[in-house]
């Protein structure tokens, strides 16, 4: 993922099991700060995204491969890269990395709502130029 945003994450311990290895659905949680923080650096926040928009995303579907565990106080890399942008819904490829090592792959299919209908809804055609970096 040459391309992709990355966020430092630091594992806390209210993230592990009793052994100190991060628990499986914690790696869904790091992955969404990563892509929120995406948004974020590109200067869209999703609370303004909801009062202005009428928008909000919602995870469709999720593929993950946990390949290595992440471990208490550790720091670890979590990556978001658009692989499909479509009309109203977006496609992430993220990886989790320690260094130089692949702790986990996901790829995370993302819905855009209304915020008020609840029912899928275009991308804001701002948003959707600086997802595709027009």
């Amino acid at each position: 993922m040459d391309n992709s945003f990355q966020w430092p994450v630091r594992v806390y311990y209210e993230d592990t099991n009793a052994g100190g290895v991060v628990f499986y659905a914690n790696y869904l949680k790091f992955y969404e700060r990563a892509r929120t923080e995406m948004l974020r650096d590109m200067g869209f926040e999703q609370d303004k995204l909801i009062e202005q928009e009428s928008v909000i995303f919602v995870v469709r579907s999720v593929e993950v491969d946990y390949l290595k565990p992440a471990k208490f106080n550790e720091m670890i890399s979590v990556s978001a890269e658009l692989s499909l942008v479509k009309s109203a819904s977006l496609t992430f490829e993220q990886i989790i990395t320690r260094g130089d090592e692949v702790l986990s792959k996901a790829k995370i299919r993302i819905a855009c709502l209304d915020a008020k209908s609840m029912r899928p809804k275009y991308i804001p055609d701002k948003l959707k130029r600086a997802l595709n970096n027009e």
